[in-house]
Formats: C-alpha cells, structure tokens, sequence
C-alpha cells in the first residue's frame, strides 16, 4: 500500500530539497518558469529574508513511498495580525495530482496555525502579499509575467475538493504596444498645465536606496486600505528592493513630486521571465549565459506598482506616470505589457487600464479557510475514510517540529 507522510522540514537546511521538489510536479507543464534555486535558498533562510524577523513559519513536504511530492508553508505575521487579529496564512502549495496528498499537507499547516490560536487561514501567500501570491484559476496557456505565480490547472479543482473557499480576486492586464490613447494625452496635458508644481523623474540609481525609501512611504501609505495589505516594515522593504535591483532598468521606473514631496511611484520591469524561464533553475552550465546576454531579447514589461498617496488620488497622477512608462516602451521595442495584480473591487485601477486598452488574460484567486470549525478527530476520521477509497496509509506529520523558525 503507498505510504503518504508528510514531515516538518527545518529553513535553512532542507530549503534546497522543498525548492527541487517541484520540478517533477510541473514536468511536461510547458508554461512553468522554474525558480532560481540559489535565490530560493535565500528567501528561504531566516539570516537572509527580513520576513522572518517579524513572522513564524514553518514548510511542510509530503512524501510517497519516499518520493517528495508536495510541500506547503505555514506561517503567522505578527504585523498582519495587527490588521487582522486570529489571521494566519499558508503558502508553497504544490503537490501532485493527488487530493489526498493535498488534503494532508493542507491539515498539517491548518494544524499549524490552530495549534497558535489562529481561526482564519488564507492563502496561497508565498509567504506574504509583498511576495508572490494568488492561485492561477484562468489563464494557463501563458507563460506567466515576472514576479508572477504559476501553477497546474488541477489545482483550483483540488482547493475547492478540500474546503478551501474563494476569498477574493486579482486581475492580470495585458496591455498591446501601439500609439498613446489621445484621451489620456489630454488629462494629463490638462492636469499638468494647472499644477506647475508637479514634476516627474526617473529612478535615480545612484541614489537607489533614498529612492526606494520614496516609494516605501508611498506603498504603506497608498495601499493601506486595499483588501489583505500588510504595513511592511523598512528594513524589509529594503530587502525586497535589494533583490530587484539586478532587473531594474531606469528607463521604466517614475516618481512624481509635488515641489519636493514624493507623491507617487511607477514601477515596471523587463519581463525577466523570458530569460530565467531558460535557465531551468541554475546558472550553470548555460544559465549564466542567458541571463547575460538574453535581457537584450525581452520584449514585454511587467507593470508592477503603481502608488499615488492618499492625499492625492483625485489627481490623475496615474496616467501621467503610465504615459510616460508607456513612451519608454514604444522607444524600447516592447511588444506590450502585463499590468498585475490588480483587485477584483479596484475599480479605479481596473476602469484606468481598459482606457488604456487592456485586457484581463490571467486570473488570479486567494482563499481561505475557517480553522474554528471542525477538530482533528474530525479529520483523522476523514483521512481514514477518504484515505482508504484512495489505497493511501496517511502518516500525519508532528504539528511543530525542529523547522519552526521564530523570531
């Protein structure tokens, strides 16, 4: 009888063997990009990622007769519970085309986050909204934008088959390179003609780090009413910007001031994926090669931000960041762009883009679950039943073990 176990694994140690594991659950998936396992084993070290400074987490991996064929996380921000109190998440959802391997390493984060007093689970988050996330349920046959998740199209059949329930969506826009739309022209011809006060530059790199604090002030103050926004701290903002300096091309990133206040930020980046979607995970023995000489092919941008503060949201001070993105891609060559994530209830955002001419091609779903409902007798008893329809003997794994990392 297959034997389905699923274990606690320890960060940094078994960081590597959780990454691997998703080679063989994405073969034959032509629209998979494989992630960096060197960039991966960072994320994931706590002495490396800013994250765990403020968050608990601990990853799980399933295996099958010894072979890995899942892993999920599990962690607690302490700065999301500020927001929203008894509020856990779960991540790195990936498994094979099995429910019962799914169920199991969903219970065992479930069992996690209960087990510390959190009534409500949401994900998937890899491992926060600053980071990855969302479950890919429309828009499969297309490789995904850079910063973007990918994953099977069983998998929003699987969450649903497991209790899983829909939260709330995202939209990714696909933007078609061509001439600037004359209605926005005349906004921001008009809006910029009444406020002489307002001005427009690109990053500075030379100065990258006063930069990206610019734009910290902007992304805690602009999205702090957005569904499941998080307040990041600076130290880990800093983080994340350190890690994104080698895509940025100056040419796509805009700050508008108000005299010499920083209202609003635009940050769009060469799609990457073109390239480390070749890679195939390493830099060796070709990967260096692509990523040296393969940016100068990418043909697509990923419009990744765009904040206007609070103050100033009545402004269209968001068409004048993206006319001048938009500009620089029609001199750069690129062929379009991907405009994500944007929320279901943005209306603002979302009305913006289709001026534009976008199209929603990707969809994009978090969900949640309710932890305060059921118990674990309950769902043992479940696993048995359901484990025996399946042939599978299920050893649930410990709920904390020596991977728990705290900070």
């Amino acid at each position: 009888m297959p034997r389905v176990e699923v274990r606690p694994i320890s960060l940094p140690d078994d960081a590597a063997a959780f990454v691997k594991c998703w080679w063989p659950i994405y073969e034959g998936d032509a629209h998979w990009v494989p992630p960096l396992v060197f960039e991966r084993k960072q994320f994931f070290d706590p002495a490396q990622n800013a994250y765990f400074k403020h968050a608990d987490v601990q990853c799980f991996m399933a295996f099958r007769n010894g072979e890995a064929v899942g892993t999920i996380s599990a962690q607690i921000d302490r700065r999301a519970l500020e927001e929203e109190p008894g509020v856990g998440f779960f991540g790195f959802f990936e498994f094979v085309d099995d429910e019962c391997i799914a169920r199991c390493l969903l219970e065992a984060a479930l069992d996690w986050l209960r087990e510390r007093g959190i009534h409500t689970a949401k994900g998937p988050y890899n491992f926060s909204p600053t980071h990855e996330f969302g479950l890919l349920v429309d828009g499969f046959d297309i490789d995904p934008a850079a910063m973007n998740p990918h994953n099977r199209d069983y998998y929003p059949r699987i969450y649903e088959a497991i209790g899983l329930e829909s939260a709330m969506d995202w939209y990714a826009y696909w933007l078609t390179a061509g001439p600037i739309p004359e209605r926005f022209t005349r906004i921001v011809e008009r809006m910029t003609s009444r406020n002489p006060n307002l001005s427009v530059r690109m990053v500075d790199m030379k100065n990258y780090d006063r930069d990206v604090k610019l734009f910290h002030t902007i992304y805690n103050d602009a999205w702090q009413d957005n569904w499941g926004h998080v307040q990041v701290s600076e130290d880990e903002f800093m983080d994340i910007a350190k890690g994104l300096k080698e895509i940025i091309d100056p040419r796509f990133i805009w700050l508008a001031f108000d005299e010499d206040k920083c209202i609003a930020v635009s940050i769009t980046f060469p799609d990457v994926n073109q390239v480390v979607k070749k890679m195939n995970g390493s830099l060796w023995p070709f990967g260096w090669y692509h990523w040296l000489f393969g940016r100068k092919q990418i043909d697509a941008l990923r419009v990744f931000a765009l904040g206007v503060a609070k103050d100033y949201q009545r402004m269209p001070i968001g068409p004048l960041l993206y006319l001048k993105t938009w500009d620089e891609g029609l001199k750069a060559g690129m062929k379009g762009a991907d405009a994500s994530l944007i929320l279901d209830n943005n209306h603002r955002m979302r009305g913006a883009l289709e001026k534009l001419g976008g199209e929603i091609y990707m969809t994009y779903r978090v969900y949640e679950a309710d932890l305060s409902t059921g118990s674990d007798t309950e769902e043992a008893e479940h696993r048995k039943q359901h484990g025996a329809d399946d042939d599978t003997d299920v050893a649930p794994s410990p709920a904390a073990g020596k991977g728990e990392q705290q900070a």
